[in-house]
């Protein structure tokens, strides 16, 4: 059976999917491709998936219903992660329906497909940005969010109430993952790490935001693609009502969601530093207030990942970024 991975032209589905093809794992990946950043990295992504014979690709929109529910009905996938979704917080403010399409359309249907055909695991991407401004730190996955500050954060809490209803009311696995600030190589040109290395490069300030007093939970991609691999590998089961109660457990569901993050915020400045160090070249800051539908900190509690799957993030961010830097000079000059 094929392991079925949306947005595997995407950053963290491309990492995900050429890791599990490098495993022997039959995958199939699909994607919109839409022009929300540079289609061409996306491309150039997929150009190295289609190198593998066990890759199969399909150019597919998520909030397209028939195509989706066609998708399951024809093939039989013993798990999905869905990584597909509108991402940025920023535009968010300015095509807000993009968001209604991709998240909220698009992962009800999703929801559907595992529900009639038999999946036996659903894993998907949610966000940091559910914590939105709360003071609490470190971020725990049993802290109320009920205050997005962005409609995209808002989206992906409702991915994990829907993703929970579906889980409760038809015995579905499903594990909700919160990522803290993903980058690393191949990544999005939207991410200020990516901006700021391309302004650097090319003589221009960087906008610093906030005046720089904010903190990040920045995790380097190959260190979410694990966490990924091995929750995939155990999904949660449905317990008793007494069991519930005994393990100190939210819900008898199938259903658990983890925080994948660095444990280990960084301030702004700090940051732009260690890319200062790994370019060889100092920025020329540009600083500017707060943004709004940002948040000041994000700083993830792993505990839970630790103890369930064995594994927490841990590349040090100067490993990361200088990695990061050496994939940017060598595939744009």
């Amino acid at each position: 059976m094929a392991i079925l991975i949306t947005g595997a032209a995407g950053f963290i589905g491309y990492f995900l999917s050429l890791r599990l093809l490098e495993a022997g794992e039959q995958i199939y990946g699909i994607d919109s491709l839409n022009d929300y950043y540079d289609v061409e990295l996306k491309y150039g992504r997929l150009a190295q998936l289609k190198e593998f014979e066990n890759f199969t690709f399909d150019k597919v929109d998520l909030s397209d219903r028939t195509a989706i529910s066609t998708l399951f009905e024809q093939n039989s996938f013993s798990c999905v992660v869905n990584l597909a979704a509108q991402a940025g917080v920023r535009y968010s403010l300015e095509n807000p329906l993009a968001y209604a399409d991709s998240n909220l359309l698009g992962f009800m249907n999703i929801l559907e497909g595992c529900r009639h055909n038999g999946v036996g695991h659903l894993v998907f991407a949610s966000s940091s940005s559910v914590y939105g401004k709360n003071k609490k730190v470190p971020f725990e996955t049993r802290d109320r969010v009920d205050h997005p500050v962005s409609l995209y954060a808002a989206t992906k809490k409702a991915n994990e109430l829907m993703a929970h209803s579906y889980s409760h009311l038809y015995d579905l696995p499903v594990t909700g993952l919160r990522f803290f600030t993903v980058y690393g190589p191949w990544g999005r040109p939207d991410m200020a790490y990516f901006k700021f290395v391309d302004a650097i490069t090319h003589n221009r300030p960087i906008d610093v935001y906030n005046h720089g007093q904010m903190r990040r939970d920045f995790t380097y991609v190959d260190d979410v693609v694990e966490g990924i691999v091995r929750v995939m590998k155990k999904p949660r089961v449905k317990v008793s009502p007494t069991d519930m109660d005994a393990k100190g457990l939210e819900t008898t569901a199938p259903y658990k969601i983890y925080n994948i993050g660095n444990h280990s915020p960084v301030t702004l400045m700090d940051f732009i530093t260690t890319i200062e160090e790994a370019m060889g070249q100092k920025a020329e800051k540009n600083m500017m207030p707060m943004q709004p539908g940002d948040v000041p900190a994000t700083y993830a509690h792993v505990e839970d990942l630790m103890n369930d799957v064995g594994f927490k993030p841990s590349t040090p961010l100067k490993i990361g970024i200088q990695k990061f830097v050496d994939w940017y000079k060598d595939y744009y000059q």
